[in-house]
């Protein structure tokens, strides 16, 4: 692992030593889970992002799906 030094205002870090209190982890490793959470996110809205403009530049035809109609199944219940 590498250490690095970062800034945090006050009432934020109030809340994350809040918190990691009542997870019993450390300030260290609570970064590190929100920095993954952070990234994960990022990657999925970078995905969303790409399929949308995929749609944007190549949309669904009239009709395209509607091979797959007979395959669907309805519950009664």
């Amino acid at each position: 692992m590498k250490t690095i030094q970062t800034t945090i205002d006050e009432p934020l870090l109030i809340e994350v030593d809040r918190v990691i209190q009542t997870l019993n982890t450390t300030r260290s490793a609570f970064v590190r889970q929100a920095l993954r959470l952070a990234l994960r996110q990022h990657r999925i809205t970078t995905m969303e992002k790409q399929h949308a403009e995929g749609y944007a530049q190549h949309p669904v035809e009239p009709g395209e799906f509607d091979v797959w109609e007979d395959e669907q199944f309805w519950s009664e219940q």
